[in-house]
This record gives structure tokens, sequence and C-alpha cells, in this order.
């Protein structure tokens, strides 16, 4: 089928001819005997608005798997915070554990929540309670997902730990630590100190598959509220994290790759550190967004794949999609039907 972006209509031309090489709107017939994968793989291009975007999806990155197999593809996946505070961290961590992506990008909480989660659960809650009474009840809300404080004074304890033995590490070396690598340390840690509970960590596989995990704002989060503590208390640490020569090793994952992906869920700062290091080779070949962000306000995270082509972030002739969607509701279906 030609693509609708490349046709150019003119007055002499038969319209008719030129839209049988199209797709005409379709939905799934129900009455027939098919499975969810067939619906998304065979039928959401058909359908229309997003549908169809979250259809493209699906024929890219099923692309982007095939071509794996006999070539490299660098993908880069990334994800804020909010992701890890729903259920999509266990399909991420799915992700990561089968080796599917090959860079992290994502904020501190999508660090910290992940250790947590680990140690004792999110609770499902509600949209509507009154905050002074969460407050109250010391429930800290995210959504209609509660955190109980206890669940901070749990990662407290172990991050103290955590912190001792980093601090030792680069005292006896005398080498800094970067941001990255202390996702990796943290990922040991986690594989030495923590139960079972650990293998639906995002932070556990990243270790184990030695996938690198950037987190260019590490501090901005519970793991800075604990890094505040910790040096006001230890006079003595002088535990030390590089952000700088993290820059270095992101953008040259993109630079030396033959080709790139890049996967993300929502925006902020890992949308713009993956599409910026892919900056540095012209542009991503392939690129996947779920937003719920707006290009109205000009925002990096409501940006449209189009102005990430306009500053050569993701190149000219590149295969992408942006689907506008909620990403607890749009991930699940697209990593089932590409996966499964």
């Amino acid at each position: 089928m030609a693509n609708p972006k490349d046709i150019i209509f003119k007055e002499s031309e038969d319209l008719e001819k030129i839209f049988e090489t199209l797709e005409y709107v379709k939905g799934p017939n129900l009455d027939e005997d098919i499975s969810l994968k067939d619906v998304v793989s065979n039928y959401y291009s058909k359908i229309g608005f997003q549908a169809s975007h979250l259809g493209k999806a699906v024929k890219i990155w099923k692309k982007i798997e095939e071509l794996r197999k006999t070539e490299e593809v660098v993908v880069f996946m990334g994800y804020t915070s909010n992701m890890v505070s729903s259920g999509l961290r266990e399909i991420i961590a799915y992700i990561v554990k089968h080796n599917k992506v090959d860079v992290l990008v994502t904020t501190a909480g999508g660090i910290e929540e992940d250790f947590i989660k680990c140690v004792k659960p999110f609770i499902m809650g509600d949209w509507n309670l009154n905050g002074v009474e969460l407050r109250e009840q010391g429930i800290n809300r995210i959504g209609n997902i509660y955190v109980p404080n206890d669940r901070y004074i749990e990662f407290e304890t172990y991050m103290t730990k955590f912190f001792d033995e980093l601090a030792l590490k680069q005292k006896e070396t005398h080498k800094v630590i970067s941001a990255s690598e202390f996702c990796y340390e943290l990922g040991r840690f986690m594989d030495e100190n923590l139960g079972k509970e650990k293998e639906d960590s995002i932070t556990y596989w990243a270790y184990k598959n030695n996938i690198p995990i950037f987190c260019p704002a590490i501090t901005d989060g519970s793991i800075g509220d604990m890094l505040y503590f910790y040096k006001k208390n230890e006079k003595d640490t002088n535990l030390i994290i590089d952000v700088a020569s993290d820059i270095v090793k992101l953008n040259d994952k993109a630079i030396d790759a033959n080709k790139t992906a890049c996967i993300v869920l929502g925006g902020s700062l890992p949308k713009h550190s993956i599409i910026n290091a892919n900056l540095f080779r012209e542009g991503t070949d392939y690129a996947i967004y779920i937003t719920t962000a707006t290009p109205a306000d000009g925002s990096l995270s409501g940006a449209p794949p189009e102005e990430g082509v306009s500053w050569g972030k993701i190149q000219t002739k590149a295969d992408y999609t942006e689907i506008w969607a909620d990403a607890t509701i749009v991930f699940p279906i697209l990593t089932y039907t590409v996966f499964k």
C-alpha cells in the first residue's frame, strides 16, 4: 500500500485509482474467531485516529525485532517515573530481562520506585480521596496509586547501607562513580540483598544483562533526599556522583551504532536525552512515542516526531509514529502484540 503522505493530488488525476492504493477504513469483524493480537496487528491500522498510530507502532517494533536478527540496531528506551509507579514497571522489566532494548534512560523516580516495590508494594487507591486526610494517614498519592510513608523509611535503610558501600569503594579506588555506574551498582546491591521480588525489577535485570541505565537527574527524587541526609549526617563521607561523564557514554551509544531506534513513554528528560544523543548521528532510524502531552505549548514533552526531524534528532527518512494516549492503556497492548 502507498503511504498517504507521499500522495500528491492533482486535478487531472483519477482519484479513485489513487484511493485504491491506500488502506480502506475498516474495523474488525467480531463475529469472526479472532484474537486481540489479530485485532491490533491486522485491523488497527485501518480503524483510524490513534488506533492507526498504534497499528503503525506494532509494525515498526516488529520491523526492529526482525532487523536485530541480522544487523545491529541499538534500541533506546526512555520512560518517566510515573510509568514505574504503575504496573508498566513489570512490562518494562520483561523487555529488559529478554534483551529487547540496549539502553535505558529514566528519571530518579524510575530508579527508586523500582527498588521500593521490591521491598513493599504500591497500593491501588482512588483519585478522589481528600489530600489532607491522606497526609494525616501518612499516605502519598500518585494518581490513584498509594505509596505509604513506611515504603520510604524502608528505602532509606537500604540506601544508607548502599551509600556506605559506594563511599568505601570510592575511598579505596579513588574513582568517582557516574550516575549510570550508580544504577549498575544498585542492581548488584539488589542482587545481593533482596529476595525473589527483585525479579520484577527493571534495575535488577539491567544489571544482570549489562544494559546501562542513564539517569541524568539522579538527585531529583527520594534518592536526592537520601543523599542529602547521608551527606549531612556522615560528616566524613566524600561520596560524589559524576553526572558529566554519562553524557559521553550516552552520546557514544548513538554515534557508534549502525542503526538506532527510540521508544519513549512520556516525555521530559528521558525523551530529550535519547533523541539529543541521536542528533550526533544525524537522527534515529526508528521512533515510537507514547504520550498525552500536546505540542500546543512548545514543550519538549509534547513535541511530535516532525519537530525532532527539524532538529536532526530523527532522520528525514526515519520510520516513526506518535500515539497520543495514556501509556498504561496502550503500552501493554503494544508489547503483547509484538512479543507474544
